[in-house]
């Protein structure tokens, strides 16, 4: 069997590859797996230092290259293989997409990703209660945000940005994942589960969800 072109670093539980992943699957892109252990700290690991400096997931491995930062991952992807778009024609559109990705992506999972909450533990020392309310707070704040823009936007449609699967649900729909992970309430964001809902019923956000994943442990994996 040939090599497939790409390979995608990651972690199953990473919202940030679960966002590319979702991406290759839209876009029917080819990709090898190359699991990457948070847990047991692989990704500080010299090898793969080597792959990625920063040590955090996901990385792209192309033509000998490696991309990293998911929303970069993902608008490369988008270059190379422009169909399906995954960001609307008209600038002011396009921005509003962005906006939306980047609320999730700069605002709501930097502050509640691992390494933040590991810091929070030690050498902060707080207990994991703590953890979980710093976490529900922040996705909470920013998932007010977005639902007021979802419910209120002419643009919205089955999904984020009309009736097609988009940038904003690819960052949006992981961190939906991590919300109800944490257990936060999410009863107030209607639309943001009604399009969770149908991302969940489309091909691509099924192969792309955490359980489907080979590094998933077998009690989760389906």
């Amino acid at each position: 069997m040939s090599q497939a072109p790409m390979q995608l670093y990651g972690y199953f539980r990473s919202s940030a590859a679960y966002r590319v992943r979702i991406a290759l699957a839209l876009k029917g892109l080819a990709c090898e797996s190359r699991p990457v252990n948070l847990r047991t700290g692989e990704h500080a690991f010299p090898e793969y230092q080597a792959v990625n400096p920063q040590c955090l997931v996901p990385t792209l491995v192309t033509f000998a290259h490696s991309l990293t930062q998911s929303l970069a991952i993902i608008e490369y992807l988008e270059e190379i293989h422009p169909e399906p778009p995954l960001l609307p024609r008209q600038p002011l559109e396009r921005a509003r997409v962005r906006a939306l990705a980047l609320t999730v992506a700069c605002d709501i999972h930097p502050i509640n990703n691992l390494r933040v909450t590991h810091y929070l533990a030690d050498p902060l020392d707080q207990d994991e209660a703590v953890r979980q309310r710093w976490s529900q707070h922040w996705i909470g704040l920013g998932f007010e945000a977005i639902e007021r823009e979802l419910a209120a936007s002419a643009f919205t449609g089955r999904f984020c940005h009309g009736d097609e699967p988009g940038l904003a649900d690819l960052c949006l729909i992981p961190q939906v994942y991590t919300a109800r992970r944490v257990a936060a309430p999410l009863d107030a964001y209607p639309t943001i589960l009604r399009i969770d809902a149908a991302c969940r019923q489309h091909p691509a956000f099924q192969a792309a969800r955490p359980e489907a994943q080979p590094d998933a442990p077998p009690e989760l994996r389906n």
